[in-house]
């Protein structure tokens, strides 16, 4: 099964604020930008021309694996509020 179909398997419940706070200091000293591919789910993107880390949280899968490859380890990340988040089911 492909990755994209694997997405298709979860639901998502979108908290009305971030669970994951990146200090944005941090980010633009970054050299490598780890969380922008090492993430399945593409939460994190570069804006160069805010010189900003653009986080969709919506779409995270709560995987941690933002905050183990942050370098810098600049992001404050918790799980969301109960009942927010990913639910996984069978697909």
């Amino acid at each position: 099964m492909t990755l994209d179909k694997k997405l298709y398997t979860l639901k998502y419940s979108p908290d009305t604020e971030s669970h994951l706070n990146p200090n944005q200091e941090q980010c633009k000293l970054c050299e490598n930008r780890n969380c922008t591919y090492i993430c399945p789910a593409g939460v994190y993107e570069w804006n160069e021309d805010e010189q900003k880390l653009i986080i969709n949280y919506e779409n995270c899968l709560e995987c941690g694996a933002c905050r183990i490859a942050c370098e810098k380890k600049a992001i404050d990340w918790k799980y969301p509020k109960g009942t927010k988040g990913v639910t996984f089911k069978q697909g």
